[in-house]
C-alpha cells in the first residue's frame, strides 16, 4: 500500500538561490514557502532547496520520486536556470526544470492586483502613480534586464499608471538615477523573489539618497498570492 501510495504521489521541488553568507535563515524561509505551495497541491509532494546550502538540493532530490519538477524561484531565465541549475541535477537526469517565477505568464497580472490594492488604499487613482521597478540586472548578461523589462511592459498593459520606471543594482540605468524625480505619488516595487541582501540594503540605500518619498512594497516574489500562482504552474507541468 505504500509503495502504491507513493507511485501515485507526484513530487517538485521550489529551488532559489539563498545566501551562501548565511545559507540557514534562507533555507528555513524556502521551505515555509514549499509547504504553503504544498496546501495548494493536494497529490504533491513539495521540497526545498537553496543552491547556497550545502547538500540541501542534494537531499531534496533523495525524498523526491521519479521525474520532480523543479520550480526555479528565480527572477531570470537564463544561465542559472540552465546550465548552472542542470548541471546540479545531474544525478537526476530526468526532472524536469519549469521556466522560473520572474518569466511567469502570470506574474505581472499578480503584481497589478498587488498594485490596485496599494493603490486604491491610498486614495490615489492609478493614471497618476509611478511605479519604481527595482531589479537586480547584470553587467555580464542582459537576461536580467531583458526579463525586468518584459515584466515592466506586461504590467504597463494591464493597469493605466502614469510611468514605470525600472532600475538595477549592477548595471545602467542604476537605482538610484532611475529613482531620481518621483513623487510621492510613487511606489517602489522590487523584482526579486525574496528579501536577501540586495533588497534589505542596496535599494533602500538608492532611495534614501534620492530622497525618495514614495512607498515601498515587499519584493514580488514574497506577494501573499504567490504560493498559489507557483502550485498552478507545478500542477499544468504534469
Amino acid at each position: 500500500m505504500t509503495a502504491l501510495r507513493e507511485a501515485m504521489q507526484q513530487f517538485a521541488i521550489i529551488v532559489s538561490h539563498g545566501q551562501p553568507s548565511d545559507p540557514d535563515p534562507a533555507e528555513a524561509e524556502l521551505v515555509a514557502f514549499a509547504q504553503r505551495v504544498s496546501e495548494a497541491l493536494p497529490g504533491w509532494h513539495v521540497g526545498a532547496a537553496t543552491l547556497a546550502r550545502p547538500g540541501a538540493l542534494d537531499a531534496a532530490l533523495a525524498a523526491a520520486g521519479p521525474a520532480p519538477r523543479i520550480y526555479p524561484l528565480f527572477m531570470t531565465e537564463g544561465w542559472f536556470t540552465g546550465d548552472a541549475l542542470r548541471k546540479r541535477l545531474s544525478a537526476a537526469p530526468e526532472a524536469v526544470i519549469l521556466r522560473p517565477l520572474g518569466v511567469s505568464p502570470a506574474l505581472p497580472a499578480l503584481a497589478a492586483d498587488l498594485l490596485r490594492d496599494r493603490i486604491a488604499a491610498a486614495g490615489w487613482v492609478p493614471s497618476e502613480v509611478q511605479v519604481f521597478i527595482a531589479a537586480h540586472g547584470s553587467g555580464r548578461s542582459p537576461n536580467s534586464a531583458r526579463d525586468t523589462r518584459a515584466f515592466a511592459a506586461a504590467l504597463g498593459a494591464l493597469l493605466p499608471l502614469a510611468e514605470i520606471r525600472v532600475g538595477f543594482v549592477e548595471e545602467a540605468p542604476y537605482l538610484a538615477d532611475a529613482a531620481r524625480g518621483l513623487g510621492e505619488k510613487s511606489l517602489c516595487l522590487p523584482f526579486f523573489a525574496a528579501e536577501g541582501g540586495h533588497v534589505v540594503d542596496d535599494v533602500p540605500e538608492a532611495l534614501d539618497a534620492t530622497g525618495f518619498a514614495g512607498q515601498r512594497l515587499r519584493p514580488i516574489g514574497t506577494a501573499p498570492a504567490v504560493p498559489d500562482l507557483v502550485a498552478r504552474e507545478i500542477a499544468d507541468s504534469a
